[in-house]
Order: C-alpha cells, then sequence, then structure tokens
C-alpha cells in the first residue's frame, strides 16, 4: 500500500465526493451512498489505494444510514485517531495504507466487540466473494 500517493492521481481516479471524504474528512449523507444497504458477501477495500478493511460478515445494520461494522478484517489495518472537529470528542477512522479518511468508531456496537465502525460509502470498494 501507498502512503504516497499524489494527490493529482487521487483526484485524476476518484469521485467528487470519494476524494472529498478521504482526503478532507468530509461525510456522505445518511442513507445516500452505495453500501449503506448492501448485503452481498465479499470484502470492503479502501477505494484509494486497496487495502482490505472489512469483511461483510462483521457488516450489521446500525440503523444510522453508513455502513457499520463492529470489526475491521485486521486490526493493522485501520488506524484510530482522536478527533475534536464538531466540539466534541470521537474517533477517527483512517486506511492504515494511506491515510484516508474513513468514518469514525463508536462503543455502542453488537458483541463480540461491541464496536461500531460507521464508515462512509465512498471510501469503500467492494469486491463480491466468488461463488464456489
Amino acid at each position: 500500500m501507498n502512503k504516497n500517493l499524489s494527490d493529482q492521481k487521487l483526484r485524476e481516479k476518484l469521485s467528487e465526493e470519494a476524494y472529498s471524504v478521504t482526503r478532507e474528512a468530509a461525510t456522505e449523507r445518511p442513507f445516500s451512498g452505495r453500501y449503506w444497504d448492501h448485503h452481498d458477501k465479499g470484502i470492503y477495500h479502501c477505494v484509494c489505494c486497496g487495502l482490505a478493511l472489512f469483511d461483510s460478515s462483521s457488516k450489521f445494520d446500525s440503523g444510522t444510514g453508513w455502513p457499520s461494522f463492529f470489526q475491521p478484517v485486521a486490526e493493522e489495518n485501520v488506524v484510530r485517531k482522536e478527533d475534536r472537529s464538531l466540539f466534541r470528542i470521537r474517533t477517527e477512522t483512517l486506511c492504515a495504507g494511506c491515510d484516508a479518511h474513513l468514518g469514525h468508531v463508536f462503543p455502542d456496537g453488537p458483541q463480540p466487540t461491541g464496536l461500531r465502525y460507521c464508515i462512509n460509502s465512498a471510501a469503500l470498494d467492494f469486491v463480491a466473494e466468488e461463488s464456489p
């Protein structure tokens, strides 16, 4: 994975919304992203660098309008960072491969982790599980 992806290459590769979310920490409107109500089996990857981030088996309906997961594919693939924007303290999630803003993680998810990774669809690419 490449943390040195040029800004110009990312602007060419990504949609305006994906660039705004991943590079400027914007948030897509709830219930508007392509993956909030997506139920296929497979892996969700970083839209910028392709790093595997979340497995569909950890996805759940949080009722928030954003894709929500109770754990990443691998802990080392997602970085957590304190976010003091919007006059409150939250925990931002970033792609470990390229520092793309993904969303936030909250302590109100289901077991087994009790976490809710609330992720912007615009930050993700989905790769479907191959049929046997």
